[in-house]
């Protein structure tokens, strides 16, 4: 499949047909490619909630500035950043990778410690900022592979996190919403979906050394 060809066919889906399913091989596909995106450090701070219930996607939409996608949509991601990152989850990474990797303690430890050591000395907002940052590639991922998929998306951030939080009862699972993406197909009566992309010609965004 040409990739260019993918991301000119994708683009913020407005309106989607309530009426199409996304197939459950393509959710395993894209959830998968959630957990292999890159993070910092490799500590992914951040879980994704993935909503099929229409009672609750239509609850959502009040609290997403009304955008009518998120009722509409086949599947509404959400982006959650851990809010217990300490030194516990730093321990248990480095217990994971000599899990898989068998690397010896006496390698492991010198990073271990620093990151212990890095974080501690961050405030609570530093923390938060950081994990968000993951949020946002773990996103421009997905955009892709849901492109490459032929499934649409509409990454967004006008939504009231704290509504949603309540709504999703994150808290209790030490999580805060930070980007919402519904996915799904595009209705036939999108007025984007025949909208020619716009973006800088190449020569402005590119720099060359």
């Amino acid at each position: 499949m040409d990739i260019l060809k993918q991301l000119n066919w994708r683009y913020a889906t407005k309106s989607f047909d309530s009426e199409k399913i996304i197939p459950e091989n393509d959710i395993s596909t894209i959830v998968n490619a959630f957990n292999l995106t890159a993070t910092s450090y490799g500590l992914q701070p951040i879980k994704l909630m993935v909503i099929s219930d229409k009672l609750v996607q239509e609850d959502l939409v009040a609290y997403s500035m009304y955008q009518k996608q998120i009722g509409q949509a086949s599947h509404v991601l959400v982006f959650c950043v851990d809010t217990k990152i300490n030194d516990q989850t730093i321990i248990e990474y480095f217990e994971l990778v000599k899990k898989v990797r068998d690397t010896p303690d006496d390698i492991l430890n010198p990073f271990k410690k620093f990151l212990i050591e890095d974080f501690k000395a961050k405030s609570e907002k530093e923390i938060f900022e950081w994990a968000s940052k993951q949020a946002y590639l773990a996103m421009g991922n997905l955009l892709t592979v849901c492109a490459m998929l032929n499934i649409d998306a509409c990454p967004m951030e006008g939504f009231v996190p704290e509504q949603y939080d309540e709504l999703l009862n994150l808290k209790k699972l030490n999580l805060k919403s930070v980007l919402v993406m519904p996915i799904g197909y595009r209705a036939k009566d999108d007025f984007m979906s025949s909208l020619q992309k716009v973006r800088k010609p190449l020569e402005d965004v590119i720099i060359y050394k």
